[in-house]
Order: structure tokens, then C-alpha cells, then sequence
């Protein structure tokens, strides 16, 4: 069996997915076979991994950073939220079945066998598995049952190691506060701590170091600071769309509407390292701007419910106007159904609405299916001079209609999307198509920019490096000699 080691959290968004990240890459670097594993994620932004099926789009990140393929066995159980207390349950790739929150806790016990499964499968052949767990194992009242956290690593005999954020505050009491409450053989499982996301004197918490210490016997590891590379790193979950209210101010402004049940909107992380953009992305109570060029409607979880809320906000309103103005509309996957003039949804897969206007810019129509498309993509687009487009679907349901003789792309061969017929509404099944260098090229320079923005996958892949050195040169150098060598 593979050597494997475990990041915690102290609490969510701490940062673990970036440390795993650069972790693997540190690893694959030092010319170790490294994978990543996520016993259990929760997040919308899913990815084709490369033996087919859905896997978190951060396992997908931490596959490229190990320079390894990607496989559903690296995040065996995903959850995709469709409503506030209810998921789509993925196991291995494909769809398990769907549970509200207290029917999943009944679950678990069930889906442990297939994570200890994938696990052994992902440390088969390796030399590293460095596992990420999900919130925070000092949620004991969620202990019983357990596979993301503690019950996953008591199984699998795997240690672990706490992420602490110090920018959020409070990083002594959560360390601290996690020990305590602890049992003692979860408590055992932990052989110390990382400090992540500090800003400045790195002596000044000398002090903290020794009363972490005195309280809780652990060892620190290190102290991160802020790393500027992952603010260049796609975004794993919503979280970090609080902090996205605006991009820099540039020549030309993309409007992005935030609906509830957002999905793969890491489609946009391509636009935002424009220097000529300004990606504004359009929370709850405000109003799409009139003076963006650009309207994108992102993939969405639940496109019933989401177009329901989008009227809620008044964005139909904004949106003709914006239209009407000679503004330009793309909508992909769940925001491509939308645009259309109608979602059937014949079965009730959304829910209890059958039927719904959509917001009639394409003339299609979309009927909800049971069968889900899921598959890595090439195509090229028909916009622009055929220019090469690589992505992936995750989608239910089938489009049709007038503006489908005009398809957006060629996906795999065979017509993909639609097109109104002045050109000015696009939409398609294809994520990932901003990622596409030429295309997005193409798309800017159609707004009168240099659209010379570069290589976007090489510049994660620059990032993923840049934060390999920055874990170097703060982690604690013997604690790194026996995890990497």
C-alpha cells in the first residue's frame, strides 16, 4: 500500500484543496507517483474525470497538479446540490440516486465500502496518496456514519494532518477547540498542523505556536502564507463566488448573473485573467449592469428552479433590455436551456414544475431526460473560423428547435448548440469552452480587443509550480523529507 497522509480542516474554505494541489505537484516534481483522493466532496463544479464519469473539479485540479490521469476512484462520492437540503448522490462516477440531508446521514454507512474500494484502487501503484477531507471533523454530531473526515482515516489507517486559517481568526481557539472535543482515537489519528493564509511576520505567532502546542501537544508543520498562485487556480465551490462580486475594471465588461444552483461556473476563471476584462459577477438584489457588452448564463444544477429565480431578481427584464441595447448573451449548458422559449420536464427530474417559459432569445426547446450526458469533448467552434475547442458535457436533457440549424459548435462530430440569427445569442453544451485559447481569442477580438491573454492551461500549470515552491520553502523541511522525499 501507498504511503498517504491526510489534510483536515479546522472548518471549510481553509485552504486544503490548494495545499493538496500543491502538495501532488511538489511530489510529482520530486519524481514521486502521487495521487489525490476525496473520500466525499460537495460541489456543483464537477469535471469528466478521464476514465468517464464525474468526479470534483478540485480532484480533477489535483489530478493535473501529480501529473497523473484523472479517475472517478480520486472523489468516489460526490454530492451535487439541487435544493437547499437536497443532492444528486454520485458514486464512482455515475448517479447513485438523490437525498435530502437526513436520508443521506442513513446512507453513508452504505457508501463507505465503495470509498475504502476506491481508495485502495487510487494507492494501488503509487507511491503518495495525499487525501483531502470535507469540512471539519470537530462536526461530531455528524461523527456516527462518517466517510469525508475521521471515519474515513480511523478506517483506512490513514494520518492526518489539520489545516488551521489564520486569516479567518480565531486559528488557536479552532485547533484547540478541534483537540478537545476529539475523541481519543480520532485525536490519535492527528500527528499535527499546518497554519495557512498568513500575512506578515511569521515571528510574530512564536507565541501561538507554543500555546497550540502547550494545549494540544500537536507539532506545527509550517506556516503558509497567502500564496498569490491560487488566485489563479480554478475555484472549487461557491464560497469563493462571495469574494467574486467584481474583477478589475477593463475595456470590456462580462456580466455573469449568480443563480442559486450555479454549477461548473470555473468556466469564467479563463475570462478573469484578461487584462481587458472586467467580469462582474451579479449577486441577488442587484441588477445586471447596462453597460456590459456581455451577459454569460452559467451552468446551473436545477435550470427550473434557477430561470424561476431569475425573474424573482428581475434579470428577464434586464436582459431584454440588455439585448435590445445590442448586447450579446451566451448560455451554456443550464444557461443555454434558458435562453430557449420553453424546459419540459415530462418526468418531474427537477421537481414538481412540468413546465416552464424560458426566456424565448433561441428559438428552442429543451425536455429533461433521465439519461446524463457525461463525456470529455473536441470540437471546434462554427463562430470562428473553425478554432479548436476542448472541454466537456455533464448535462440532462435534449435541445431542438429552428436555431439549432444554425449550431454554435461541432462537438465529437455531430452539431452542438444554436445560434439566434443575427449571431448575437449563442448557446452550447460545451464547458470549458473560454479555456480554449483561440476561441476566447476570437470572442474578444470580436469586441474590437487584442484578445492576447496567452495560454490559460499553462498558466494554472505555472501556478500549480509556483505553489509547489511556496509549500518548499514553508513547510517544515523534516516533516517534508518524510512525506516526498
Amino acid at each position: 500500500m501507498a504511503r498517504a497522509i491526510m489534510l483536515q480542516g479546522t472548518g471549510s474554505d481553509v485552504g486544503k484543496t490548494v495545499l493538496v494541489a500543491g502538495l501532488c505537484r511538489l511530489a510529482a516534481n520530486r519524481g514521486l507517483t502521487v495521487r489525490p483522493f476525496k473520500p466525499q466532496n460537495m460541489s456543483n463544479n464537477a469535471a469528466v474525470a478521464d476514465d468517464g464519469g464525474e468526479i470534483g473539479r478540485a480532484q480533477w485540479l489535483q489530478s493535473l497538479a501529480a501529473r497523473t490521469p484523472s479517475s472517478v476512484h480520486m472523489n468516489p462520492v460526490l454530492l451535487k446540490p439541487q435544493s437547499e437540503n437536497g443532492s444528486q448522490i454520485i458514486v464512482q462516477g455515475r448517479v447513485f440516486g438523490q437525498a435530502k440531508g437526513r436520508d443521506y446521514q442513513r446512507l453513508k454507512p452504505q457508501l463507505l465500502g465503495a470509498v475504502l474500494e476506491s481508495f485502495e484502487k487510487v494507492a494501488a501503484g503509487a507511491d503518495l496518496v495525499i487525501v483531502e477531507g470535507a469540512g471539519s471533523p470537530a462536526e461530531i454530531n455528524l461523527r456516527a456514519g462518517d466517510i469525508a473526515n475521521m471515519g474515513f482515516a480511523t478506517r483506512a489507517g490513514v494520518p492526518v494532518v489539520l489545516v488551521g486559517d489564520i486569516d479567518r481568526g480565531g486559528v488557536i481557539a479552532s485547533l484547540v477547540g478541534t483537540h478537545a472535543i476529539l475523541d481519543d482515537a480520532d485525536r490519535a489519528m492527528i500527528s499535527g498542523y499546518i497554519i495557512n493564509k498568513f500575512r506578515g511576520d511569521v515571528s510574530l505567532f512564536d507565541d501561538g505556536i507554543r500555546a497550540i502546542e502547550g494545549f494540544t501537544g500537536w507539532p506545527c508543520f509550517g506556516i503558509v502564507p497567502w500564496l498569490a498562485g491560487a488566485g489563479r487556480l480554478p475555484a472549487e465551490d461557491s464560497v469563493v463566488l462571495e469574494r467574486l462580486a467584481k474583477g478589475k475594471e477593463g475595456a470590456l465588461k462580462i456580466a455573469v448573473p449568480v443563480l442559486p444552483r450555479i454549477a461548473n461556473f470555473d468556466d469564467l476563471d479563463p475570462l478573469r485573467t484578461e487584462p481587458d476584462v472586467e467580469l462582474v459577477f451579479v449577486r441577488s438584489g442587484a441588477r445586471i449592469p447596462a453597460d456590459a457588452s456581455l451577459v454569460v448564463l452559467p451552468g446551473s444544477k436545477s435550470t427550473i428552479s434557477d430561470l424561476a429565480d431569475f425573474r424573482a431578481q428581475g434579470w428577464d427584464r434586464d436582459l431584454q433590455a440588455h439585448v435590445r441595447r445590442g448586447g450579446r448573451v451566451i448560455g451554456i449548458c443550464g444557461g443555454y436551456q434558458m435562453l430557449g422559449r420553453i424546459v419540459h420536464d415530462p418526468l418531474g427530474i427537477e421537481g414538481g414544475t412540468l413546465e416552464t417559459p424560458g426566456l424565448g432569445l433561441l428559438d428552442v426547446e429543451t425536455e429533461m431526460a433521465p439519461e446524463k450526458t457525461v463525456r470529455n469533448s473536441h470540437a471546434h467552434s462554427t463562430e470562428y473560423d473553425d478554432a479548436p475547442l476542448a472541454g466537456y458535457q455533464i448535462h440532462l436533457g435534449v435541445t431542438r428547435g429552428p436555431d439549432c440549424d444554425r449550431p454554435s459548435a461541432i462537438i465529437d462530430g455531430a452539431p452542438d448548440g444554436a445560434l439566434s440569427v443575427d449571431g448575437r445569442i449563442m448557446g452550447t453544451y460545451l464547458h470549458g469552452l473560454f479555456g480554449s485559447d483561440a476561441y476566447r481569442a476570437r470572442l474578444l477580438q470580436s469586441f474590437g480587443l487584442s484578445g492576447e491573454g496567452g495560454n490559460y492551461r499553462e498558466s494554472v500549470d505555472r501556478a500549480l509550480d509556483e505553489i509547489a515552491s511556496g509549500l518548499e520553502k514553508h513547510l517544515d523541511p523534516r516533516w517534508l523529507a518524510g512525506l516526498v522525499g
